[in-house]
């Protein structure tokens, strides 16, 4: 079984980003990832980037599941943020780079550049925060 999940977006590149803007999806070399607001979920996005926290990405790696990588990235909180949240720390992440196909193994992009996860991967994900993500299963 797959699902297809679409995580908050807490934000978007930072200007330090590195990104080639000349293809679909972008690609990205070097993120940074500038938080508007975070409502918590241990997951989120912006496109075509995916954060998770350092305690989700450790229980990933644990799983043994498939179809990513993680690498760092630099975080950094906007002035919005600051003024909405001025005590609220984030915590670590870092980025979780799709590198699996749809309906092959545990993580991968569908057609519509969505985030497709088995069971398995999905199974791992909610034993952490996912309030605002939204989860549908789909067939592959």
């Amino acid at each position: 079984m797959y699902f297809r999940i679409e995580p908050e977006v807490a934000g978007g590149w930072g200007e330090e980003t590195e990104a080639d803007t000349t293809c679909h999806p972008p690609k990205i070399t070097s993120l940074v990832f500038e938080f508007e607001s975070w409502l918590g979920d241990s997951i989120v996005t912006s496109f075509p980037c995916y954060l998770v926290t350092e305690d989700l990405a450790q229980s990933l790696n644990r799983a043994n599941l498939d179809g990513y990588e993680l690498a760092n990235c630099t975080i950094i909180k906007s002035d919005t943020f600051n003024e909405l949240y001025p005590n609220k720390k984030l915590p670590d992440f870092v980025w979780l780079q799709v590198v699996g196909k749809e309906g092959v193994g545990d993580f991968g992009i569908d057609k519509d550049l969505k985030l497709v996860v088995s069971s398995a991967a999905l199974s791992v994900l909610q034993e952490h925060f996912l309030n605002d993500c939204e989860i549908e299963e789909i067939n592959v």
